[in-house]
């Protein structure tokens, strides 16, 4: 016998098949179509695919992952979602590398990349992708198998066992899971309808509509298992949230009789549900079953049961819009008919008294809590119940203990108050992720009897008399021994009852910041020396400074200013409620005889007028920054002016108060002008016309009109200042023109959009992104408030750069020169109003 020839055979034999699947993808050897890659435990692969059932040559095609024996395709991530590759006879196919940099890169025959994974940690020529049996695709190092980059860190339109959908606490950043466009008709491209966390709260999950949400799950209550679905023969699916001190998650793993590699995925449709879905492979009809859906019925979508009305889920036969105990339907024919838009009002009205004198809570349990919350940290339950009834214009409480949650790091308290209107509450029984709603009712704790009111009235009112005094006596021992007693405490701005206006009948509500002592500010000033101001506008100065170990910019404001102790408070109270990356931070504030001091973060690059309109400092501003400028601003006004708890129209937007960080980040500052809207406000009037020349809508500048739609023409005077990099009112660099948005109307009309371009951006700028942003600039500064888009849609256009445009009309204009400043002055105080122009400089 021949044993070398046996040995040979022996050792092909246990030699892997030259195509059998491999799991990974190596240097130098890129996966082109026709050639997949499966995980180990063959569950899942990875290739080039075309969404389109057509039996001829696909025209596009689609990197992405897939279950590998299911017989309809079915894709649960895709890379170039945007960006489909080309697939024609004529030109070689698209492939996918694995690049020396660590980075997946799918290129097209022409070498243009499609999309990459953009790694940017140290490189690793040793590298390797490898697709997981879980459907994770994974960038390793394979010298210590550190995970570079990861497919399930970058969702598509379904959430995987293992999958996190979570929210950065640093940056508010999340990752949504966003539908299909078409599944019919095979686009795959991001569709408008995506399922994530709440950036606003991080506590809260939201399935959306574009902006609009439509589903939402509920405030956190602490829960480690959510939820549990049978999803096949012994199999269940466990929904958890965990939060850590850097990020809070959603995630799912499937009981030991589901398996790593079951067939069940939640998925958002194009239809605008969130789905769970489990392949069955055992009925005559293989095919997806839908275990679970959301929203289930009409009265779970989002506030379809109004204001103080709730949706009742253990309602039988099926769920029902309910008014809560104390209310009755503000329209009882219009609830009658099924329409709960108006939703409930109060049967009484609240008695606004001291700690809330004279009204009950009443227990709801079983309750999804509303929306539109606030948050107030590190308090107990007796704490939160003393928030809420030491204020009147709170409305509802709900308390929860974080502390046996999975991971929960921090503040282990969740005290939720509600000062507006009560929206999207459920009643949803006893089950985990329910809360208990204490709710605010009018009525007469304990006995009712008028004449025992009567017989106490005298005790109170003389007990109540001398309480008030001893409160006023301590009041003026404190006020007068302040100076010298050596304090750093934390300062409540309260107002505790809803006759108290903020400005132009905005309730206010309670906030605490840090209070800094006015000597330390002088100190640290060194008794404000010119040296340390960085700035100085219509309100005061700007000084840069260290307190403690932070570098701050205080803003001091003119004691001579007749707005200043109006614009004082309403900065303090207006920012210390909004949090946004793209909202300048406020750090504390001084209040001290006629000195009325903000102390703010401090922003190494000042304001963006100081760089875009220097000549010697305009070049460090290329395109991909200043459209990156761009897409921040239209971030934070989208915040305020609609995913925010409050609507806020900022009134004074312009290049100066828009604020650089380190790293070129925008920040939108003063709010001293801004002003609070109503849910169902569309405008306001008012008495003092406050603004800067340039940047103020037409209806405003006239008639003291405003809105929303006001900022978003003060945006779009700001993109064009971007684009072209000419001030708004520079006449001798716009030929003539009014103003800068005359000047790109002309041009636009011309057909010399392109032209608008400012020369030191030419060579680094897209002309498509110069002429989208050029376009939606001039749509925002239409001369009609109601022809101008929401920042919403702005927003949309900006990111997915693709978005057709209507034709801009007109541009609004309203006077030529600092003559028609008078003139404009004149008509606005024949009508009661007066006009006050500012040029506050950036700090």
């Amino acid at each position: 016998m021949d044993w070398s020839a046996v040995v040979i055979l022996v050792l092909f034999l246990l030699l892997p098949s030259p195509c059998a699947p491999d799991d990974r993808l190596l240097l130098g050897k890129p996966l082109s179509p026709g050639t997949t890659i499966v995980s180990d435990g063959g569950g899942f692969a990875l290739g080039f695919f075309s969404p389109t059932n057509s039996t001829s040559a696909p025209a596009n095609l689609y990197l992405g992952i897939w279950y590998a024996d299911i017989p309809p395709l079915t894709a649960v991530w895709i890379a170039n979602r945007e960006t489909p590759a080309t697939n024609t006879t004529s030109s070689s196919p698209p492939t996918l590398s694995l690049t020396n940099t660590s980075n997946l890169v799918l290129s097209d025959a022409t070498g243009r990349v499609l999309w990459t994974s953009n790694v940017t940690a140290a490189s690793s020529p040793s590298a390797v992708a490898v697709l997981q049996d879980t459907g994770n695709l994974v960038i390793r190092s394979s010298q210590n198998g550190t995970t570079l980059w990861q497919s399930f860190d970058h969702p598509s339109d379904s959430f995987l066992p293992g999958m996190k959908i979570r929210l950065s606490y640093a940056t508010r950043s999340s990752e949504r899971l966003v539908s299909w466009k078409s599944v019919a008709g095979g686009d795959p491209s991001p569709g408008p309808f995506s399922y994530g966390v709440d950036p606003a709260t991080a506590l809260q999950l939201f399935l959306w509509n574009g902006t609009r949400p439509l589903m939402r799950d509920g405030p956190w209550s602490g829960y480690s298992v959510a939820s549990r679905y049978q999803s096949g023969a012994g199999a269940f699916v466990y929904q958890a949230i965990v939060s850590t001190a850097d990020e809070i998650y959603l995630t799912y793993t499937l009981s030991d009789g589901g398996g790593a590699t079951a067939r069940t995925r939640f998925v958002v449709t194009d239809s605008g549900t969130y789905q769970l879905q489990s392949w069955n492979a055992t009925s005559p009809s293989p095919a997806w079953v839908v275990l679970g859906e959301s929203p289930a019925f009409d009265c779970n979508r989002y506030g379809h049961c109004g204001a103080y009305g709730y949706c009742d889920n253990t309602a039988a036969p099926a769920p029902a819009c309910r008014c809560l105990d104390g209310f009755e339907p503000a329209d009882a024919g219009e609830w009658g008919a099924g329409d709960f838009s108006r939703g409930c009002r109060r049967k009484a009205a609240l008695r606004c008294g001291a700690a809330g004198a004279g009204e009950d809570f009443l227990r709801l349990t079983g309750m999804k809590s509303p929306d539109k919350f606030v948050r107030v940290a590190n308090r107990s339950f007796e704490e939160c119940a003393a928030e809420c009834a030491s204020n009147c214009s709170c409305v509802a409480y709900a308390y929860a203990n974080l502390s046996t949650a999975t991971g929960t790091a921090g503040d282990a308290t969740r005290c939720l108050v509600w000062a507006g209107d009560l929206i999207d509450t459920e009643k949803i029984g006893d089950v985990v992720g329910s809360d208990t709603l204490y709710l605010r009712l009018a009525g007469v704790r304990g006995n009712s009897n008028r004449n025992a009111l009567r017989i106490a009235l005298p005790t109170v009112l003389a007990s109540s008399i001398l309480i008030i005094t001893g409160i006023f006596l301590a009041w003026f021992k404190f006020k007068k021994g302040k100076r010298s007693k050596d304090y750093n405490s934390k300062v409540s701005l309260v107002t505790t009852c809803s006759s108290d206006v903020l400005v132009e009948g905005s309730p206010a509500q309670d906030f605490e910041l840090p209070f800094i002592k006015f000597e330390d500010i002088e100190a640290a000033t060194h008794n404000f020396s010119e040296a340390y101001k960085i700035g100085q506008g219509g309100f005061g100065k700007v000084y840069k400074a260290m307190l403690g170990d932070h570098e701050v910019a205080i803003k001091r404001l003119s004691k001579d200013s007749e707005q200043g102790t109006e614009e004082f408070r309403n900065e303090v109270i207006l920012i210390a409620k909004l949090q946004h990356r793209n909202l300048v931070r406020l750090l504390g504030y001084s209040v001290e005889g006629d000195e009325k001091i903000l102390i703010y973060e401090y922003l190494p690059n000042r304001s963006l007028d100081a760089i875009l309109f220097d000549s010697s400092r305009k070049m460090s501003l290329d395109w991909p920054m200043r459209f990156n400028i761009i897409k921040g601003v239209a971030r934070g006004l989208l915040y305020l002016h609609q995913d925010s708890r409050l609507t806020i129209v900022h009134r004074d937007l312009k290049a100066a108060n828009v604020l650089l960080d380190a790293e070129m980040r925008p920040k939108i500052a003063d709010f001293g002008m801004a002003r609070i809207f109503n849910d169902n406000q569309k405008n306001a009037n008012t008495r003092r016309v406050v603004g800067t020349y340039g940047y103020m809508a037409p209806e405003y500048a006239m008639e003291g009109v405003f809105s929303v739609k006001s900022d978003v023409y003060s945006f779009g005077v700001l993109i064009l200042e971007l684009v072209t990099g000419i001030r708004r009112s520079n006449l001798n660099t716009i030929k003539g023109f009014a103003n800068i948005t005359i000047y790109a109307w002309n041009m636009w009309k011309d057909g010399k959009g392109k032209d608008l371009a400012d020369p030191s951006i030419v060579d680094t700028c897209s002309l498509d992104e110069v002429l989208l942003c050029s376009h939606m600039a001039l749509l925002c500064a239409q001369e009609n408030p109601d022809d101008r888009p929401l920042m919403s849609s702005v927003m949309l256009a900006l990111e997915n750069g693709s978005t057709t445009l209507p034709t801009p009309k007109n541009p609004g204009h309203y006077g030529q020169g600092s003559s028609d400043i008078e003139q404009t002055r004149d008509r606005t105080d024949n009508s009661m109003n007066s006009l006050t122009l500012t040029n506050i400089e950036g700090r």
